[in-house]
């Protein structure tokens, strides 16, 4: 009985290791967003909107509802940025400084 609850064990850490998503750090998601803001169409675009989903859920369970909104705040001007590019390479962004202030 020892030996089936061990294995179990070892098979539900091996299995949730396997399943674990790294989340970026907030200095890794200014930067892309930075980069986003020069180059809207790239592909770091889009999966950066993913990823600050991903953000938004972590700090929405610790109660963080000021960084969440600074996040949505940001990726909304990211998907703007990406639908509705307007020719503009000095596009700049409003939220930045709320994410860094509030997260």
């Amino acid at each position: 009985m020892k030996f089936l609850t061990i294995l179990f064990l070892k098979f539900l850490l091996l299995s949730n290791s396997l399943m674990a998503e790294t989340i970026p750090t907030k200095s890794k998601i200014l930067k892309q967003s930075s980069d986003c803001f020069k180059d809207s169409r790239t592909q770091v675009c889009k999966e950066l909107v993913s990823q600050i989903e991903k953000l938004q859920l972590i700090v929405f369970e610790q109660n963080r509802f000021k960084c969440q909104s600074s996040l949505l705040g940001l990726q909304t001007e990211i998907i703007e940025a990406y639908f509705f590019n307007n020719s503009s390479n000095e596009r700049i962004s409003i939220m930045i400084p709320y994410v860094i202030k509030n997260c």
